[in-house]
């Protein structure tokens, strides 16, 4: 952990420099020139937004099989990404390429700019390049504008989550949402459908939900379902087949009657309490697949903050579970330990994820927040090749989180073919009580209490929500995994929010460059926090 030590000590240093680290007071800008300025004083021309490196450059050293490259892909561009301000402050280093923004898209940005008086804001601007045309347009019809007086946080945190909010009402809310619901809007079915759905029974529901497509006749699938008959009535997933069906199959997620031959695979789990007690409701069950439990930290880590962890590991090794330490769940396609487990995993869980606090900084603010959202697309791209077609992935997350937003877990599923089946809350969870932890440095004098959880009141419990997914590749090939852009290091110099805010000179550029060599060293898998 020498890294994380370093950059931790690197960052104190800087950050004691100052005073008021919390404050979020924005700019006050009125001239359009200076943004042009600041990009050539970047290496840019005027709309140029970091891209991909070169072809020969793409595997950054990294030795990967040909059929996981695209479950480690994302992680390495963003790697690349992060590091073309290296590059550009060595001379002559062969500069990283670039690639255009839209003509179009750079004139609505400029037009927007203008109009709320943030033209030389790099953090606003930050947040405008991550937006398409189609949401530009959006957000310039809305009349909206950041408040640049607001006392609490600044015009671009402000900005960053309205047009999140923008984007979350075209998705499934954060909130409880059965199966038949989320089945209704990923179809954008009626109340009619409805009604239908609700009606039938837990076999006839099954069926109509496995194999209902856009061009399918839902009167007609009810037909067929009614007469349909499994070949293997012993299946788990069959079972009691003439009770209501909603109720039905939100009682299989609750109750965790996952497939009991396919491995399951537990990460994030940093005092490793929650791969115990899956460990023991599988054995309870007689189940016979494999537990794979792995944490974050490495194991002198986790005895500092965890006295009882080689306690906990003998446990887990009693009921023939894996323990893996130093596991990035962004990274399992060059780790070895999971070589030939591709298409094993039958269930997978990833309880309350979230990148690491930056100290000056609310989670949601754009400098930071971008990790917690690239933190989930690439989480669940890396499972595609492991994950079992139908297996499930259940993500638990607080509703109203603003560092990995419900929108984050969501939307990274979709994008990669896991289809959002469920959202039930956490407390109804059959696996809801075990030893929930900060997952950091607090745990070291903020002892866990699986029973009363007395721990961790950090969020308000009953919005504490388990979303589920089911994997259901079409065989499609998928594109390159989009990634959230980093901020690059002229932006974090000129950055006036949290810890910047009574910086300068000096003491802000070694700030500046402490803060994205943390950034480094996180997306190549090293936890620092």
């Amino acid at each position: 952990m020498a890294d994380e030590a370093e950059v931790d000590a690197e960052l104190a240093a800087a950050l004691a420099a100052t005073e008021g680290m919390e404050g979020m007071e924005g700019l006050e800008h009125d001239d359009i020139e200076a943004l042009e300025a600041m990009q050539a004083a970047a290496g840019l021309e005027a709309g140029d937004v970091p891209a991909e490196e070169e072809e020969e450059e793409d595997d950054d050293g990294v030795e990967v099989e040909d059929h996981l490259k695209e479950g480690i892909d994302g992680s390495l561009r963003l790697k690349r990404l992060l590091s073309r301000d290296e590059d550009e402050a060595q001379p002559g280093k062969k500069k990283r390429k670039v690639g255009s923004i839209p003509a179009a898209v750079l004139n609505k940005m400029k037009k927007i700019l203008l109009k709320w008086g943030l033209t030389d804001d790099v953090v606003v601007r930050h947040v405008l390049e991550q937006q398409s045309l189609e949401e530009l347009d959006e957000l310039d019809n809305t009349n909206y504008a950041p408040d640049k007086f607001n006392m609490w946080k600044s015009p671009a945190e402000l900005l960053a989550r309205f047009v999140q909010e923008m984007k979350e009402r075209k998705m499934p809310g954060g909130a409880q949402t059965d199966c038949v619901a989320a089945f209704k809007f990923k179809f954008k079915l009626d109340m009619e459908a409805d009604k239908k759905l609700r009606a039938l029974t837990h076999k006839e529901l099954r069926f109509v939900m496995d194999n209902y497509t856009t061009e399918s006749n839902l009167d007609e699938l009810i037909t067929e379902a009614e007469t349909f008959e499994p070949e293997d009535e012993n299946a788990t997933e069959w079972a009691v087949p003439t009770t209501p069906g909603a109720s039905t199959m939100s009682r299989f997620a609750r109750l965790e009657l996952i497939d009991p031959l396919a491995d399951c695979a537990v990460f994030g789990d940093a005092n490793l309490t929650f791969a115990l007690k899956l460990a023991a409701h599988r054995k309870a069950l007689g189940h016979v697949g494999r537990v794979i439990a792995t944490t974050f930290e490495d194991l002198p880590t986790l005895r500092e903050r965890y006295p009882e962890i080689d306690d906990s590991i003998k446990i887990l090794e009693d009921h023939y579970a894996e323990v893996y330490h130093c596991v990035d769940c962004t990274r399992i396609a060059i780790d070895g330990r999971f070589k030939g487990m591709e298409n094993t995993l039958g269930a997978v869980y990833y309880n309350f994820p979230h990148s690491g606090a930056v100290q000056g900084f609310f989670d949601g603010h754009p400098v930071v927040n971008w990790r917690h959202e690239n933190l989930m697309r690439l989480f669940f791209r890396a499972l595609r090749n492991f994950m079992k077609p139908g297996g499930v992935v259940k993500v638990a997350s607080n509703m109203g989180a603003v560092g990995v937003r419900y929108s984050y877990i969501v939307g990274g599923a979709i994008e990669n073919e896991f289809i959002h089946s469920e959202t039930m809350q956490f407390l109804e969870w059959h696996l809801h009580r075990y030893g929930r932890s900060y997952g950091d440095k607090r745990d070291a004098y903020k002892r866990p209490d699986a029973k009363n959880n007395e721990s961790y009141n950090a969020q308000r419990a009953e919005a504490d929500m388990v979303y589920c997914f089911k994997y259901a590749p079409t065989g499609a090939t998928l594109g390159p995994q989009p990634v959230r852009l980093p901020p690059t290091l002229t932006t974090l110099k000129n950055c006036t929010d949290g810890p910047f805010k009574n910086m300068f000179g000096t003491a802000k550029d070694n700030l500046a460059a402490t803060l994205h060599k943390r950034f480094v060293t996180e997306v190549s898998g090293t936890h620092v926090g």
